[in-house]
């Protein structure tokens, strides 16, 4: 599989220099004109993203990333990806109106959210199945700042699906080439979430912008390990939803009467 992954990367890169060659000089590659989604679809473009996608399908690491999310100030996230394919994201604040740490994980034996110990929630890590490998996280427990390290991937490297790609200027703090992401059709629902990915030449995520939030690696990843360790055991419990409980109801004390 990771093979395979490799090769695509190849043959996609090498599709786009191989492009129009007639022995004449090949032209430059258009220059980046906006930092938010393409108006127009650009071929080159969408090979492009689609070659760096394979790359980073196939690359293991560990990383932090800052994560600006509107209204809720700077976090940083932990992106793992094992070499078997497996994968794991640590986001603080992630669950109960930010009061808890989860991790979203995804292994050969499903989707788990992991419940993180923390000084505003001190528990014992425990895990929750979601569903199986490859599904998404269901709308009531999802985070979201998962999708775009793995699960878009897939859909960056299908050539039939409904995107339209244009190069986009750098964002702040990101290295390697920018991309804009945008659905190709009003009518239908996004494919992907909606907005600017930058990717290194080896196919390291280096910073991303969509509706929720923007991410922007900080510092420099490491190796990562061989498959993914969930923090806690795997429980029967309920995961943590997104909003914060209700607060606990304001009882009063009875006043007693007066003395006659």
């Amino acid at each position: 599989m990771r093979t395979s992954a490799t090769l695509l990367a190849a043959l996609l890169l090498a599709g786009i220099a191989g492009c129009g060659d007639d022995g004449a000089e090949a032209p430059a590659p258009p220059a980046p004109t906006s930092a938010s989604p393409a108006a127009q679809p650009d071929p080159d473009a969408r090979l492009a993203l689609a070659g760096r996608a394979a790359l980073a399908a196939d690359r293991s690491y560990t990383a932090v990333y800052t994560y600006d999310a509107s209204g809720q100030g700077e976090r940083s996230v932990m992106a793992t990806v094992a070499a078997d394919g497996g994968w794991r994201v640590d986001i603080p604040g992630g669950a109960l109106g930010g009061a808890a740490d989860v991790a979203i994980a995804e292994t050969a034996a499903g989707l788990f959210q992991c419940a993180l110990s923390s000084a505003a929630y001190a528990i014992t890590p425990s895990c929750v199945r979601l569903g199986d490998k490859g599904e998404r996280v269901p709308k009531k427990f999802d985070p979201k700042i998962e999708r775009v390290f793995r699960q878009w991937l897939p859909v960056f490297t299908d050539r039939q699906a409904a995107l339209s790609v244009g190069m986009a200027l750098p964002l702040d703090g990101s290295s390697g080439q920018c991309y804009s992401v945008d659905s190709i059709s009003a009518s239908l629902s996004a494919p992907v979430d909606v907005g600017i990915y930058c990717y290194a030449d080896d196919g390291l995520l280096t910073a991303a912008r969509v509706t929720f939030g923007t991410i922007t690696l900080a510092g420099t990843p490491a190796a990562g390990p061989a498959t993914i360790d969930l923090p806690g055991p795997v429980t029967g419990g309920e995961p943590l939803g997104l909003d914060a409980p209700p607060a606990p109801p304001v009882t009063s004390l009875p006043v007693p009467s007066p003395s006659a």
